[in-house]
């Protein structure tokens, strides 16, 4: 495949659309559609640019025995899905700052310890450049409501057990679904 260039569609609040032109081995010319966190996208090289956008958060309970996740309504599909807290990451923070302040909004929880930070991730490799850090660790205090008016955000703890009804009954994130999964095995 041989990159030949990039054109920005459309520049919304959030995020950015391109159209990245290249040529496979055959020599066809084909237009490759996509959204990024990055405005300001201008080379190949600024499609893997260093900035990590988001972090995801699998959180436990001090007895590593449940799991936190949130059901959120999620607007690109219409629904209420379950996935693990996250958000973005805001201008000049690291990913653990950011994990501690978006727990906080989203739940109401302390972030009280973090046992692990994953090398970033590409949070949706098929249609964007997103990067994220997982953050693995523990978390305590009272569940709140979302402080954000824009989010519907329900979290709740889940044994294992719970985790294995909802996998066969409910709609999830496919990163929340793979790792509860694995998570829930007895």
């Amino acid at each position: 495949m041989k990159f030949k260039g990039i054109e920005k569609i459309n520049e919304g609040r959030f995020i950015t659309r391109y159209n990245l032109a290249y040529e496979t081995v055959s020599g066809k010319q084909k237009t490759y559609e996509m959204v990024s966190r990055n405005k300001n996208i201008a080379s190949f090289e600024d499609l893997h640019d260093a900035r990590v956008d988001a972090v995801v958060m699998i959180i436990t309970d001090s007895t590593g025995e449940k799991i936190l996740l949130s059901r959120e309504f999620r607007m690109a599909v219409g629904e209420w899905v379950y996935n693990f807290p996250a958000g973005l990451i805001d201008e000049g923070e690291d990913a653990e700052t950011a994990a501690s302040r978006e727990l906080r909004e989203e739940t109401g929880l302390t972030l009280t310890r973090i046992e692990d930070v994953w090398r970033e991730s590409y949070a949706a490799v098929g249609i964007s450049n997103e990067k994220n850090s997982v953050i693995i660790g523990s978390a305590a205090g009272e569940i709140m409501p979302s402080d954000s008016e824009f989010e519907e955000i329900e979290a709740r703890w889940y044994s294992k057990a719970e985790i294995r009804s909802l996998l066969k009954s409910a709609r999830f994130a496919a990163r929340t679904q793979a790792y509860c999964a694995l998570w829930s095995r007895e």
